[in-house]
């Protein structure tokens, strides 16, 4: 089974390597499943019904998001509408929606979505360790093939999701810092990993946004606007080959797409 997680999308330039890009993707290399991490995809803040309804028909299976989620206010009444849409599950009990979606591929194997987020240099949310553990009991049995998406900031953390999930679902992929990273593995366990898959938008910015404010805010300390950049438009996913009847990753590979 091969599944494609994409990064962090940005922007108006995010979306539209994927409206342009993904579908003739999800093709040539035969995917089974593909999750998308939106949290940014509303001019890098937030996502909107809209823009989600939009990265459905362009061919994601499941959306996965972060700490961004709920910048765009319309977004909170639509969560109960959709549930192949996740916001991280340790966030406070009570928030809308869920961090777990159970469904099938198009093919009818199995398969489920986690949404963690950390807390190291992040809002002090629930333990993303016991809750990992928690939503995996809520999985049937039968359901081999897991993901997770760790949004998370530091890289230790991520790392230790990893060694604490490795044998327990089929990947653990790191989103939020939206800058890629050369660690992709698969753990003893059968678990693979990848500290950040990277970022789907602008890569000509600081990690998503224009550079000047960017730079300009570095220097005096002042507020900025933080704008979506335009240039060089890629998108950074990685390809999970999975076993179906056991749930463990066969190997991982990172996948780097530019917009013609």
């Amino acid at each position: 089974m091969k599944i494609l997680f994409i990064g962090d999308v940005v922007g108006a330039p995010g979306r539209k390597i994927v409206h342009d890009r993904l579908a003739d993707i999800l093709t040539q290399r035969a995917i089974d499943f593909c999750i998308i991490n939106c949290e940014n995809a509303a001019s890098g803040f937030g996502v909107t019904p809209k823009i989600v309804e939009e990265l459905f028909a362009a061919g994601a299976d499941v959306l996965t998001s972060g700490n961004h989620i709920w910048k765009r206010k319309e977004i909170i009444d639509f969560f109960p509408q959709e549930p192949r849409l996740l916001r991280p599950a340790n966030f406070p009990s009570g928030s809308p929606g869920s961090g777990l979606y159970v469904g099938q591929t198009k093919n009818g194997v199995g398969c489920a979505v986690l949404n963690l987020q950390g807390r190291t240099f992040m809002a002090a949310n629930d333990d993303p360790f016991r809750t990992a553990s928690s939503e995996l009991r809520r999985i049937p049995p039968e359901v081999k093939v897991i993901v997770v998406d760790m949004h998370a900031e530091a890289t230790s953390e991520k790392m230790a999701m990893g060694w604490y999930l490795d044998g327990k679902v089929s990947a653990v992929l790191g989103t939020h810092t939206h800058v890629p990273t050369a660690d992709e593995r698969v753990l003893p366990g059968g678990t693979a990993y990848i500290t950040d898959v990277g970022m789907t938008g602008p890569h000509d910015s600081v990690i998503g946004m224009e550079k000047e404010g960017i730079l300009q805010h570095f220097l005096d300390g002042m507020p900025s606007r933080f704008v979506v950049a335009e240039g060089d438009i890629q998108m950074n996913s990685v390809l999970i080959d999975v076993d179906e009847s056991t749930g463990h990753a066969r190997s991982i590979g990172r996948l780097k797409f530019r917009l013609d």
